[in-house]
């Protein structure tokens, strides 16, 4: 909680305080009080009402209930306080009044009165601007998470796979000697798919087309790479239009068939991607050549990550023997 009062709490308690001053000079009018009750009473118990409050906003409340949590030292001291406080306040409007101390009987009452002039002086008022100060709160709570959220999903987005410009350099030296027609295509691929990553490098969910778009020259990348070891088949089953993904996320999917299967035997593996209204699926045939590239599922769990973040989805996966298939929410932001 903010323990400063700003500018807003000011202007509240210039209105409570206001009107209260307001309705007090009629009730002293109707009394038939003294110039002078006037004149000491209505600024002496709006100071020390503005007194109350700012001890217990900025010392009470956040060292012993926030802090220490304090609860029954809290009662106590706020006890002790508001008593005092509220009592003190009496006795000027008894001198005021014209009125001595050697005429109050009994002390212990005087002083419960005291504690009932304070919360009378100040419950209003302090009530607002602790609700005003807790919705504040909330509110630059849900900033600060909303800050870190987009941070997470920053981080998240820039855990690409470290290997993935090394391993293309290696296959454009080597179509640079043996097809330099093919290797300026594949440079024109490579630096598709590197505008588009600089392009989306802090936008965290993407038209599914223009995922598409960049699967297309993934694809490419790869069946150059590898040859005929994989065979990749896009099959919409629905129109591709406001439709999203996070942004990078169909690279991961199609980095993870290729990373975790060889091909054995001349037959290569299948990679699908599969699109309906509401999943993206990618499943592969899986082959029983173990890799030897050691895999710590970070892509899988960022990609994971990153959707309960924006839509509170998960992924969901699917391992047989034969095949290895990864579905992805589509998410449709006009909903």
């Amino acid at each position: 909680m903010n323990t400063k009062l700003n500018k807003s709490d000011w202007i509240i308690l210039s209105i409570v305080y206001g009107v209260t001053i307001i309705l007090g000079c009629f009730d002293y009018y109707k009394e038939g009080n003294k110039l002078i009750e006037y004149l000491v009473d209505f600024p002496t118990s709006t100071l020390l009402s503005i007194f109350i409050i700012i001890v217990f906003i900025q010392k009470i409340i956040p060292q012993l209930l926030v802090q220490k949590k304090q609860y029954f030292l809290f009662f106590i001291v706020s006890l002790l306080f508001l008593t005092s406080v509220g009592t003190l306040d009496s006795i000027i409007g008894r001198f005021t009044a014209g009125q001595s101390l050697s005429s109050i009987k009994d002390i212990l009452s005087y002083l419960i009165g005291g504690l009932y002039n304070a919360i009378d002086m100040v419950s209003f008022a302090l009530g607002i601007l602790l609700i005003k100060k807790f919705y504040e709160g909330q509110e630059k709570l849900v900033s600060i998470q909303k800050q870190q959220k987009e941070n997470e999903l920053k981080l998240l987005r820039s855990q690409l796979d470290p290997h993935f410009l090394f391993n293309n350099l290696n296959t454009l030296d080597a179509l640079i000697d043996s097809d330099s027609q093919k290797a300026k295509e594949y440079i024109n691929r490579l630096s598709l798919i590197y505008r588009y990553l600089i392009k989306t490098k802090d936008i965290e969910v993407m038209e599914l087309s223009e995922e598409l778009n960049f699967a297309e020259n993934y694809i490419f990348l790869m069946q150059t790479r590898f040859g005929n070891d994989y065979d990749f088949i896009i099959d919409k089953k629905t129109t591709i239009e406001e439709k999203f993904i996070p942004t990078g996320a169909l690279q991961t999917l199609l980095e993870n068939a290729v990373k975790h299967n060889k091909a054995e035997n001349n037959k290569s593996i299948t990679v699908s991607i599969l699109i309906d209204e509401n999943w993206l699926k990618v499943c592969n045939t899986k082959s029983k050549i173990k890799t030897t590239i050691e895999s710590f599922g970070t892509g899988l769990q960022n990609l994971n990550s990153r959707y309960k973040y924006l839509s509170n989805q998960e992924i969901e996966i699917k391992n047989s023997d034969l095949n290895y298939s990864i579905s992805i929410p589509i998410i449709k932001l006009s909903e």
